[in-house]
This record gives structure tokens, sequence and C-alpha cells, in this order.
């Protein structure tokens, strides 16, 4: 193979109670990539649409992952790589970790598959400590796994795939508003309630059994965090707004997809997904705040090839 084009997807991290170990993939929302091999070594990103992004082969996410992953499995050719953005950077979709993971996952397949996903996990968790400063796991899991993800530790890292229910859908919101992760994360109280922790707990636990079980009840009465998104969704203008209009119009709930500003809400099915797509909308049209949305399907399989020769 001298050439893989695939598609990485956007995610939705945290999912309201599962902060830094929870995340899925979206369905028709992502960056689709090039990788080329030269005859000369090294890696070279030759172009970007879509976003303002740095060609600098150290600093860009997806050469740096490729320069990883060519130190621990050295090759006689280098790689171009080109990028098209599918969204914007800062969205709280996983921008980062979806150039990461497609990175990881494209360099793989033209070494012939040398790595598991585990390890493409790890190569593609350095990217995001290169975009944000943290190498975490949730939103790279998410893209490589597809589906919904648990990180279940860090040392050593385990990642879990779990179920996705037939008719959960996607609804989000982006208002075109910038909340800087720095900023979202020294919102963060540095101790919590006991009494908060276990209801917390309880929750990953309940969103769990009802992924497994296909319980949409279960999942809706688990969807609640109330840690993160109390110090949090005032970054975010209307949030309790579009929460409310989205639960009323039939959404299992509602949260912050990363740390924001996009604000994701799971539904049962097409007809009450649309309607809530609908509700949204029309909630925050005279906002004077310009924004995108987003319907989909979860996207179980994470990044795909879409063309090689």
């Amino acid at each position: 193979m001298k050439q893989i084009k695939i598609f990485s997807p956007a995610t939705v991290a945290n999912v309201s109670c599962g902060f830094d170990c929870l995340g899925f993939a979206v369905n028709n929302l992502g960056d689709t990539m090039t990788f080329t091999k030269t005859s000369n070594k090294g890696v070279k990103i030759t172009g970007i649409k879509g976003a303002n992004l740095p060609y600098d082969s150290e600093k860009n996410v997806a050469s740096a992952v490729t320069l990883l992953m060519l130190e621990k499995h050295p090759v006689d050719f280098g790689i171009d790589i080109s990028i098209e953005k599918g969204y914007a950077p800062g969205s709280g979709l996983g921008s980062s970790a979806a150039s990461a993971a497609g990175a990881a996952f494209a360099i793989n397949e033209l070494l012939n598959r040398p790595f598991t996903q585990l390890e493409l996990t790890k190569f593609a968790m350095y990217g995001e400590k290169i975009a944000c400063g943290s190498a975490i796991a949730d939103n790279v899991a998410a893209a490589i796994y597809g589906g919904f993800i648990l990180v279940q530790q860090y040392e050593p890292l385990s990642i879990v795939k779990i179920p996705v229910p037939k008719e959960l859908m996607l609804v989000a919101i982006h208002p075109q508003v910038k909340v800087r992760t720095k900023d979202a994360r020294e919102v963060l109280p540095e101790k919590v309630l006991l009494t908060d922790a276990v209801t917390q707990w309880a929750n990953v636990g309940g969103l769990i059994s009802g992924l497994y079980s296909e319980n949409y009840e279960v999942i809706a009465n688990s969807l609640k965090d109330i840690i993160v998104e109390p110090v949090r969704k005032h970054l975010i203008p209307h949030f309790d707004l579009v929460k409310e209009v989205a639960i009323n119009s039939g959404a299992l709930s509602a949260g912050i997809s990363g740390s924001g500003p996009t604000i994701f809400a799971l539904c049962k099915g097409e007809e009450i997904a649309k309607n809530v797509y609908d509700a949204i909308e029309n909630s925050y049209k005279d906002k004077g705040i310009d924004f995108t949305m987003v319907y989909s399907k979860i996207n179980t399989e994470g990044v795909k090839i879409l063309e090689q020769n």
C-alpha cells in the first residue's frame, strides 16, 4: 500500500457523569485525512483545509503521532499528510483527537498493522498531549474503537468497549464561542463531597448498565453530572435553556460535550431526535450567537478507510 485515505470521527467525551473516562464516536462528523508514502524520509504536512493548524511536524498532532510511531517502527520511506477538518477545533467534539486517532490508525495500516488498538490509543494520546497538555484517552479511544468506550484505568491503560443501543441518537449544538480547555479545567473543584462522589459513581454504573441492557429509562436517569457540569455550564451561553428544551422535547438527557462549548443530547429513535434538533435550533435562533447543529447515529466503527492503493 502506497497511500491511504481515512475518515476519523468526532467524539463526545465525559458523557455527563463519566468525566475523563467515558466517550463515544459521532457518525457523520469528523476529519478526512490522506497519508502517502514518499521516497524521502521524514514526515511532512502538505495541506490543511478547514482549520488554521500548524504545519510544523513536531507541533501538528497528526504528524507528531506519525513521528512517534516511526520511531517505534523504523521504515525506509517518508510520509506526506494532508488534512481536511470537518469541524472546528475547540468545539468540545474531540478535534485534536480525531487527527491524532486518524494518524495512528492510518500509519498502522501503512505499516501492515504491527500495533494493537490499545497501542494505537497510546500513540494518539501523545497527540492529545501536544494539543492540550494532557495525554487523555477518552476522545482518542472512542475514535479508534468506535461506539462507547470506558477508560477503565491509565496505569496500565485499559479500554473497555461498551455496546450501543440500536435506537440511540445524538443531537448537538455548537455555539460559536470559545471555551479553552485550560479555562474549563481551572474551574474544576479540587475536592468533592463523598456523597456527591457516590452519586456520580452510581450514575456511571447505571449508564453502563443501561447501555448493555438497552434500558433507555436507566440511561436517562444516569446521564446526570453533579460535579463538573455545575461549574462549567456558566462558560456556555444559554446552557440551561438548551438542556431544558432538549429534555422537554423528549431527549433522554443533555450535557456538555468534552469541555464545551458543544452541548449534546442523547435520544431514543430518529423521530424524537428530529424533534429535539428542531427545538434546540429554534431556542437558539434569537440569541445573537452563531451556531452549528449535529444530528447523528452513534458511530460504532471508529476510524475507517475511505480509499487505499
